[in-house]
Parts: C-alpha cells; sequence; structure tokens
C-alpha cells in the first residue's frame, strides 16, 4: 500500500435535518493537500454528506484540490470518498494531470481521522 497524499480539512460549519428515516448532517470543508506526487488546497468549498439511520451512518465526502503534482504542474484534483467507519472508505478520483493519472486509477482506499474541527484524510493506492 502506497501513501498518494494527505488532506487536511477545517470544518467550516455544518446543517443538518432529522428526517423521518434518516438525519442528514452536510459539512462543509476547506484545506490543504500535501504528499509525494501532489500538493495544493482544496478549491471552493468540500461537503461531506453524513446520513445516519438505524444505528449506521454513511458518509459521502466531495471536494476539488488545486495544485502542483510531481512534475511541478499546476492541475486539478477531484475526490469522491465513500464509505463508513465500520466498513471503510473507498474514493474515486478525476484529475487533469497526466502524471497522477496512473497512479489515481485504483484500487484506492481512504483513512478518516480527526478531531474537533479537524479531520486528516489519507489516500492510498492499495
Amino acid at each position: 500500500m502506497e501513501e498518494l497524499f494527505v488532506i487536511e480539512a477545517n470544518i467550516s460549519g455544518a446543517e443538518s435535518v432529522k428526517g423521518q428515516n434518516c438525519d442528514v448532517t452536510m459539512v462543509s470543508f476547506g484545506g490543504t493537500a500535501h504528499g509525494k506526487y501532489f500538493s495544493g488546497k482544496v478549491i471552493g468549498c468540500g461537503v461531506d454528506t453524513q446520513k445516519s439511520s438505524g444505528g449506521k451512518c454513511l458518509l459521502s465526502a466531495r471536494y476539488m484540490l488545486e495544485g502542483k503534482d510531481i512534475c511541478g504542474e499546476v492541475h486539478r484534483v477531484f475526490i469522491e470518498n465513500n464509505g463508513s467507519f465500520e466498513n471503510g472508505f473507498v474514493p474515486e478520483i478525476v484529475t487533469d494531470s497526466k502524471a497522477l493519472g496512473d497512479l489515481v486509477n485504483g484500487p484506492l482506499k481512504a483513512e478518516v481521522s480527526g478531531s474537533g474541527n479537524s479531520v486528516t484524510i489519507r489516500i492510498f493506492r492499495l
């Protein structure tokens, strides 16, 4: 397993609704990314949607990064990370960087940890 990059997210807000069948919270965040292959920052606002029902919580985060790839060229990386703390997280990545193209075609895995308003996402190629 090879670590591709790490995203340090800073939560900026959250909005929730309690429904009859599930609760949904949308957590907005910004942050930075760093690693051997890519370094940059979250552009716009990332959102992690958390759906809770029956004691289970499914997460789906979507965000876009802009920064420099391993060749020093400026590119963008879109990440959609889906899963749960019980079953793990599987990211899907889209990028316009040729240098990153082969790295992010999977299989991939993400690890999510944090406390308070800070969350760390580590993306790995298996």
